[in-house]
């Protein structure tokens, strides 16, 4: 498996802004705006689910793995701005260039980085060039789905098939992991509501935590990892984790749920 590895997740909410001078509602209430956005959405499309780009970026949270260990972090806007937010983000590109690996992240997670840098007037060559300004990218870069510099593991995992898409929720199950302990992520709004940040960064952190214990899975599976490194890396994972006292659920869910499969139950051997 190559190294660094950066595994990343976002959570977003309706841009109201950008929503009332889009649709013409400028003069009404943020209220207003919400309800009028939702109802013309759904005339639009038949779901709730706002265009990518009127996904404005609350946290952005990701796990840093290289040869000196792991670095669980979150960039939120308990106290960035979302333009300071895709500016930390964006800056880990022009240091490294890791492998990065997402759970549908060639058709929302990126994407929306993309409109939302746009929209802030941000620059990010080393994650966007596609052979413009290296023309070694053209064949190794972040938005080709068939380039394994960005593991996007839903579609990769679907064999590039929409139809075989899963949730991440149900694969993680699946295989014995916590999934998604708590069922936010349609109530996003409340949390900043209550200013639940480290709530929200817990839930957005343990999406990138099942991400990643899925590549691990999906790299052993491709040879990328032997059997004995994939226990390994299982291992160094459960000892960080550890020591993160938000994350303790995370564990104590992760071993109960290991116990459904014949494989992830050893994981937790005494």
């Amino acid at each position: 498996m190559r190294l660094p590895v950066l595994v990343f997740d976002i959570e977003t909410v309706t841009d109201l802004k950008a929503g009332a001078h889009l649709h013409g509602l400028e003069g009404l209430s943020e209220e207003d705006v919400g309800h009028a956005l939702t109802k013309l959405r759904r005339q639009e499309s038949g779901t709730d689910f706002q265009r990518l780009p009127l996904h404005e970026i609350v946290c952005i949270s990701g796990l840093w793995v290289d040869e000196k260990g792991f670095r669980l972090f979150s960039f939120s806007q308990n106290d960035n701005t979302e333009t300071e937010i895709l500016q930390k983000f964006l800056s880990i590109f022009q240091k490294r260039r890791p492998v990065l690996v997402s759970w549908n992240g060639l058709q929302f997670d990126l994407p929306v980085i993309s409109y939302r840098a746009l929209y802030h007037g941000l620059s990010a060559p080393n994650l966007f060039d596609q052979g413009e300004l290296n023309q070694q990218r053209r064949f190794s870069n972040y938005q080709n789905r068939y380039h394994h510099q960005h593991v996007d593991l839903m579609d990769v995992m679907a064999v590039f098939n929409g139809r075989n898409f899963q949730k991440l929720d149900d694969v993680a199950q699946f295989l014995g992991l916590p999934g998604k302990r708590e069922k936010i992520s349609e109530h996003i709004s409340s949390y900043i509501q209550k200013n639940a940040w480290d709530q929200l960064e817990a839930y957005c952190e343990g999406d990138v935590l099942n991400t990643w214990l899925i590549y691990l899975r999906w790299s052993l599976l491709k040879g990328q990892l032997s059997s004995i490194d994939h226990l390994k890396a299982v291992q160094q994972t459960i000892e960080y984790l550890t020591n993160l006292s938000k994350h303790q659920q995370f564990l104590k869910d992760w071993e109960h749920s290991a116990q459904s499969t014949t494989f992830s139950s050893t994981f937790f051997l005494k």
